[in-house]
């Protein structure tokens, strides 16, 4: 098999969002420059994710100079929104972690939000992810911190193990939901050129000049089940996961990375697997 390389790079500016598909990203010790740095949160000050609110699939985001957005959505009048300076904060929860993040100053982000979605919601920036919020105690390294993700800076994924995960699912009991693209996981970096499931294997990988340490295989969520599309949900591929992909209980499908050096990553980029 040939050199494995960047098939592609992508990049969510807002947590849930659909995201964009840049050529060249930085890679920053908490993930890609601009990814995941604004989130949703409800009335409770939760995070909200397509998990509750799949139409969130249909909306995107469009990352601006400076770090801003522009939020657009079937129905919506586009609305942009700036970094917001204050310094005020309000505590919000992602999952089992505590967070401060700093509300959009903007009244007409929030109004937008919740009247995309149909219920409150407030559109959140995370404003200093070196120290906000750390990786998982159980797989990280001491200080390594991440975005809104769900839990760690990068995820990758290979079409190879998509191409087997789809034939998997062509004989299974729901051939007709396949085959499935790639933004159904939605990964922050594509590789091509491997065996199917090689990236089970990897401990460390560079990605042109940047190195990464894998830090777990990521486990999956009905958000896969959900057609980015039309946002519509199905039992794929969590169906067929459950029977040939399970690892310690979790549904397995790509692992998740640590970057262990600053740089720039290019579609393109030859990969390379260090150990």
């Amino acid at each position: 098999m040939g050199q494995a390389q960047l098939q592609s790079i992508h990049v969510h500016p807002v947590k849930a969002f659909r995201g964009t598909t840049p050529r060249t990203a930085v890679v920053e010790p908490w993930g890609l420059a601009g990814d995941r740095r604004w989130a949703l949160i409800d009335a409770g000050g939760k995070v909200v994710t397509q998990r509750q609110q799949p139409h969130l699939a249909l909306a995107a985001a469009e990352l601006l100079p400076g770090g801003g957005v522009r939020l657009s959505a079937p129905g919506m009048d586009p609305v942009t929104v700036p970094v917001p300076h204050a310094s005020g904060t309000v505590p919000m929860e992602i999952f089992r972690d505590k967070v401060e993040a700093a509300p959009a100053e903007d009244e007409a982000a929030h109004a937008w939000c919740s009247a995309y979605l149909g219920v409150d919601a407030h559109l959140v920036h995370m404003p200093d992810p070196g120290t906000s919020r750390p990786v998982d105690p159980e797989y990280a390294l001491p200080g390594e911190t991440v975005s809104f993700a769900d839990g760690y800076p990068l995820l990758v994924t290979t079409t190879a193990s998509l191409d087997a995960l789809n034939s998997l699912l062509a004989r299974g009991d729901h051939p007709a939901e396949g085959p499935l693209p790639m933004n159904r996981f939605r990964p922050n970096v594509v590789v091509s050129g491997t065996a199917a499931w090689a990236e089970d294997d990897w401990s460390r990988i560079a990605i042109g000049e940047v190195t990464f340490r894998v830090a777990k295989k990521c486990g999956r969520c009905v958000v896969t089940t959900t057609d980015q599309a039309t946002a519509e949900r199905g039992r794929e591929p969590l169906h067929t996961l459950g029977r040939h992909r399970r690892v310690g209980g979790k549904l397995v499908f790509g692992q998740n990375l640590v970057p262990l050096s600053r740089g720039t990553i290019r579609a393109g980029d030859p990969v390379t697997v260090l150990d």
